[in-house]
């Protein structure tokens, strides 16, 4: 009956069915007038109690958790929207002054012998939703700026034999290599570097770029896979 009902009041198109469907929907989202003194008021309130706990969170929790976890100097990191995931096995140092989002993962791979490491300098800007997964050894140097979603793929997590990726086999040491950030290069958003690349200091790397070859420096470089387009 219910469900009828429903059919009814969302395909009749009698005046009564019309005139039910109108409030129906009212009844569904309701909408409370907005005054304007107090509405501001409250909005500016909001914002401020919401960054208040933010940045007791940053400073207080998430700031030294993270920290406990990593080597290096770390002076004055800043971290905001909470802290990065850690996977895998991971050797982490870091410089100072470096701004970091917590949406971002950082994994390790596990079946290295030894311990890959990721490096990152002094002054360096690593945006929302970026993973950096490491195979061997990630070096992002000083001044480096990566933009949103930013994958560096030191290791693909699987093998390229079909069978082996069935059986749940590890990829192998032939597929992983060291993924090297000059200094003052630039990744925007949705760029993807994989193993075995260096990006050459000062370089560009445009936004959606795959970059599967070594960048020299101070050039402008984007597409898939990506190629040089002007020098800088």
């Amino acid at each position: 009956m219910f469900i009828k009902m429903v059919y009814w009041l969302k395909t009749d198109e009698s005046d009564l069915g019309c005139f039910c469907r109108k409030w129906a929907k009212k009844i569904r989202n309701p909408q409370v007038p907005v005054i304007p003194v107090i509405h501001h008021l409250l909005f500016h309130s909001h914002i401020f109690i919401e960054n208040l706990f933010a940045d007791f969170g940053r400073v207080f929790y998430f700031t030294p958790l993270f920290k406990s976890q990593i080597n290096g100097s770390k002076n004055n990191l800043y971290l905001y929207s909470g802290m990065p995931q850690i996977l895998g096995n991971l050797d982490i140092s870091m410089g100072d002054n470096v701004r970091m989002s917590g949406i971002t993962t950082f994994c390790g791979r596990v079946s290295s012998i030894e311990k890959p490491q990721l490096i990152i300098g002094n002054n360096v800007d690593i945006s929302w939703q970026n993973a950096i997964s490491v195979g061997t050894k990630v070096i992002i140097e000083d001044d480096v700026r990566l933009a949103g979603k930013v994958f560096l793929a030191g290791f693909p997590g699987h093998p390229i034999d079909n069978q082996a990726r069935a059986l749940g086999q590890p990829d192998l040491d032939s597929q992983v290599g060291d993924i090297i950030i000059k200094q003052g290069a630039w990744l925007g958003t949705g760029v993807t570097v994989l193993a075995g690349v260096t990006i050459g200091q000062g370089a560009i790397i445009g936004a959606g770029s795959v970059v599967t070859k070594d960048i020299p420096e101070n050039c402008i470089a984007a597409g898939n896979p990506a190629r040089i387009v002007k020098n800088i």
